[in-house]
């Protein structure tokens, strides 16, 4: 998708309605299908499969030894630890159990004791994102310290090597993904050890310390220096990829919220976001967040649950002349690199909210 989206109007030409009647009515049809109701087997499954697979892939890594062939099991921890981390975003959603301290306790240890990232530090981020996708000065997810999303970060730049890097990161995205696996680590770090507020923080430091240390430790027990740290540098590489290539198809490059202004919850979410087409293959790949439509209007959804729903949703939304918006996945790269080469070049409002342009063009 490129361009301006816009929103279709009634016969008459003016606007639809735009009440959260709308979300009403959607949310008793996907409850109606059942598409709320949990998922215990298939989440217990996942759950007992994840400590079985680590100790596979430990085991497996030890009984290898010290070799350069290693590298190719730094590629599988990589998919390992993405995948995992996939679970425990569903888990941080309460996409698991009905208990909030259940799905609380099972983030805390599927994130930080596994994956090696601060439950409370991407709780924190997270919410906020989900509550204003894509809306300036709102959005955490669009203030990235060196790729500019928005026009107005591109203009902060202060130095002329951020502006250079700016100005080509369409051509530097992917390689500054190598970066994100590390920036994640080291993020969940400095969140548990500031004074801002995190719950259970002594729990939280204990599970980052045994699991960044103890793989660390590892590492360079069963491996020669060298080849230790190559083996990490392309463990961290290919998980900060994996994990950014999940993730960087679900917004970016769609239109941008203006601070402050109002939308009802239906629009703000559908019309923000943006779905992956693909078969099954492709849903376990993303772990499901190639269904972003879905999990923003429902984040308590179990993943299994998010195929259906699309087909319910898409329909939906046709009904209402809301844009649901879904692209191939190598498509929705090319949005991605397109729309943020123009914003580092200095292209102001890229994208417009379509909401902004309705309005602008129904006052003219």
């Amino acid at each position: 998708m490129t361009g301006i989206i816009e929103v279709a109007t009634t016969p008459g030409g003016t606007r639809p309605a735009r009440s959260n009647s709308d979300f009403t009515d959607l949310a008793r049809r996907v409850r109606d299908a059942g598409l709320m109701r949990r998922r215990y087997g298939y989440y217990w499954t996942k759950l007992v499969s994840v400590p079985l697979a680590f100790a596979a892939a430990i085991a497996i890594f030890i009984w290898i030894g010290d070799t350069w062939w290693q590298l190719f099991t730094a590629v599988g921890f990589a998919v390992l630890f993405t995948q995992t981390a996939f679970l425990g975003h569903d888990a941080a959603h309460r996409q698991i159990f009905r208990s909030g301290r259940w799905n609380d306790w099972i983030s805390l240890i599927v994130g930080d004791l596994f994956i090696g990232m601060s439950y409370g530090w991407w709780q924190h981020k997270h919410t906020r994102h989900h509550a204003t996708p894509n809306q300036i000065g709102a959005d955490p997810d669009i203030e990235l310290p060196v790729v500019a999303v928005t026009p107005d970060r591109a203009a902060r730049a202060k130095t002329r090597v951020m502006r250079w890097i700016m100005s080509h990161q369409g051509v530097f995205f992917f390689p500054i993904l190598l970066l994100e696996g590390l920036s994640l680590h080291a993020s969940s770090v400095r969140r548990v050890l500031v004074r801002e507020r995190v719950a259970r923080r002594p729990v939280e430091i204990a599970f980052l310390a045994v699991r960044i240390v103890g793989f660390v430790a590892l590492v360079f027990l069963v491996l020669s220096p060298g080849v230790a740290v190559a083996f990490l540098a392309v463990e961290l590489g290919v998980f900060g990829v994996y994990m950014g290539m999940s993730f960087a198809p679900n917004h970016k490059g769609m239109p941008l919220v203006p601070k402050g202004m109002k939308l009802d919850f239906l629009r703000r979410q559908v019309l923000m976001s943006r779905n992956i087409r693909g078969n099954r293959f492709l849903d376990v790949v993303m772990g499901g967040l190639n269904y972003q439509v879905e999990h923003h209007l429902f984040p308590s959804m179990p993943r299994p649950h998010l195929r259906e729903a699309a087909a319910i949703i898409a329909d939906y939304c046709r009904e209402r002349g809301v844009r649901y918006t879904v692209t191939g996945l190598w498509q929705s790269y090319g949005i991605v690199l397109r729309y943020i080469n123009r914003v580092g070049l200095g292209e102001r409002d890229p994208f417009v909210c379509p909401l902004v342009e309705q309005r602008a063009s129904l006052t003219a």
